[in-house]
């Protein structure tokens, strides 16, 4: 007799959220972490952002994790760019500059 599994559904993200925090706990680790172990979280971890549908529910779970955040964002960037990053405070340390370099200029 051949068993069929049940595929989990798209819509259920609880098992890409135990990887997020997995994830997280990692990468916020004080402690070394073994490679092979960290490799594997973020595979299946990818595998299961790739799986998931866009929408409020895995805009929330990535709004909850960083680290998911940035590599969905990476799975992401050859169709979105950096899609998920911020740009106000890249725009405000460019503008910030720009006022102390012309500042600068001025003092000669």
């Amino acid at each position: 007799m051949k068993t069929t599994l049940p595929t989990p559904s798209r819509a259920d993200l609880t098992s890409t959220r135990v990887l997020a925090a997995l994830l997280e706990r990692l990468e916020c680790s004080a402690t070394s972490v073994d490679a092979q172990q960290y490799r594997s979280v973020v595979r299946r971890l990818a595998d299961a952002l790739g799986d998931t549908e866009p929408g409020a529910p895995l805009e929330a779970l990535l709004a909850e994790f960083p680290a998911a955040s940035q590599l969905y964002e990476n799975q992401q960037y050859a169709h979105a760019g950096l899609c998920r990053s911020q740009l106000d405070p890249a725009l405000e340390a460019e503008m910030q500059a720009r006022q102390w370099i012309t500042r600068a200029r001025a003092r000669t």
